[in-house]
């Protein structure tokens, strides 16, 4: 007997602008304890899928059938901002309606499966990044969904939390449906992939290991351009030899017009190309003139220990052009020290003044949501204006000119991850502080940027788990809050 299907898409078609598709006829199944990634470039439209099954937004035509006992549970990729102020026992307890007596079993349970020890009257706000991403994960299991969806999961966690999360969702026996660019993360327990193409907004799904699948849609896509290579060489032939018989007269009009039909015949069998996910230009961030000296003095860095910070005495300077990475497990105080140091909060960490500060914050805190994409960029250059270089640095991280007037929070979180990179290249920043800038980064890019960061002339203070990432950057030096 056939494995029962809990989730359909049925030819559905949405759009947020009138007759602008971001998915059309998309039709795809998933079984029941079936394990999926939800593949597609930046700004495909991956999100919105996730929104159409949780009923947050409704199909404009097609059918998305779920079983009718199933539930769904969603992790998303980054907390609110506006559930900062709340307790962790306050963020869960909203997800029931009423609040069950037992909410506190069923917390310690779900912090348990991810592995989270932390107190209930905790500040949402003041958990790492790791810890929120563990957080997003326990939110969904809370409700024990039938079908789990899971945008970015790995992104903040370290090895430990990757460990952890990957050898539960081998166990977990019911369905899964992943976004994730983590490419070793889905390789370990995905069996397929649904792929949905950005440029003609339709799903295909493919069986196999996600490496394979992946090999597979590229080996497809070249079978498909020498196809229609083929085929353009004859349309060609036959367009110039029916030009030349339509001139001549008696039977070779004749034979012209039956070389046209079959130059249409020719042109109708073309195949509609897969094109693969663009990669962005390589890029340069130039550095700020006239570096000297330390440009950054730590004579003492705040650690967490037992949910408390402790002021640990350290010596550390460091001067233009030394790259660092700071180590250390989740909820340690990495992030909080990067941003520590962008805030100039404490005197014995601290950056020299009138250095330019370029920051990646890895939930982008730093970006104004409500501003629009070429307003941001146009505030990253400063004191000049230059409308080629601003529109022509947005296109080489794939931000074309139809983004210009989108407010931020419309972009995807790879797109704000993207405008983020293209702010750095327009900043001239003096040091570059690095907070897990692989996060919601597609992994085709990860090579280009990291080779921007090596060619940085400045100094660099980076956080990353993606030990791969890492291993291809220029490192001087680390400090290991861990020890």
């Amino acid at each position: 007997m056939a494995e029962e299907v809990v989730l359909r898409f049925n030819d559905v078609t949405f759009e947020y602008i009138e007759k602008k598709p971001v998915i059309e006829d998309a039709s795809f199944s998933l079984r029941k304890s079936s394990k999926y990634t939800l593949m597609g470039q930046n700004g495909a439209g991956k999100s919105t899928i996730f929104k159409l099954i949780t009923e947050e937004i409704t199909p404009k035509s097609g059918k998305v059938s779920i079983d009718s006992k199933a539930t769904v549970g969603t992790a998303k990729q980054m907390v609110n901002r506006d559930d900062f102020d709340m307790s962790v026992e306050d963020y869960f307890a909203r997800k029931f309606e009423p609040v069950p007596g037992s909410l506190k079993s069923k917390i310690s349970k779900v912090l348990e499966a991810v592995n989270m020890d932390i107190p209930f009257e905790k500040k949402v706000g003041d958990l790492s990044g790791g810890q929120q991403a563990r957080l997003l994960l326990a939110e969904a299991l809370i409700v024990e969904p039938d079908i789990l969806l899971l945008d970015e999961p790995t992104n903040n966690l370290d090895q430990e939390g990757i460990d952890h999360l990957l050898s539960f969702l081998i166990m977990y026996d019911k369905t899964v449906l992943v976004i994730s660019h983590d490419a070793d993360f889905l390789n370990c327990f995905t069996e397929g992939v649904v792929y949905l193409d950005i440029h003609s907004q339709q799903t295909e799904i493919y069986v196999g290991d996600y490496y394979s699948v992946v090999e597979e849609i590229s080996q497809r896509i070249e079978r498909e351009q020498r196809k229609n290579a083929q085929l353009q060489k004859q349309i060609k032939d036959r367009k110039e030899k029916a030009n030349y018989f339509s001139h001549k007269g008696g039977k070779m009009r004749k034979l012209a017009q039956k070389m046209k039909e079959e130059t249409s015949d020719l042109e109708d069998s073309i195949v509609d190309v897969k094109r693969e996910d663009k990669e962005i230009r390589d890029f340069f961030i130039p550095v700020q003139e006239d570096l000297v000296g330390n440009i950054v003095e730590i004579r003492s860095v705040k650690v967490i220990k037992n949910h408390e910070p402790v002021e640990v005495e350290m010596e550390k300077d460091i001067t233009k052009s030394m790259h660092v990475i700071i180590k250390g497990p989740n909820g340690i105080g990495k992030s909080t020290f990067l941003r520590s140091l962008v805030a100039g909060k404490s005197e014995e960490a601290h950056i020299k003044e009138g250095i330019r500060m370029g920051y990646y914050s890895q939930d982008f805190t730093n970006l104004d949501l409500d501003q629009k994409v070429y307003d941001s960029l146009q505030d990253a250059m400063f004191d000049r204006e230059d409308d080629q270089e601003l529109r022509s640095t947005a296109a080489g991280f794939l931000l074309t000119g139809n983004f210009m007037g989108s407010k931020i929070r419309e972009l995807s979180e790879g797109q704000k991850g993207l405008l983020s990179f293209a702010r750095l290249s327009l900043m001239k920043p003096g040091i570059l502080i690095l907070d897990e800038p692989t996060n919601h980064i597609n992994f085709r890019h990860l090579p280009i940027i990291a080779k921007a960061i090596n060619e940085f002339a400045g100094p660099v203070i980076m956080v990353s788990h993606m030990s791969e990432f890492i291993s291809t950057l220029r490192i001087d030096d680390e400090i290991d809050l861990g020890k």
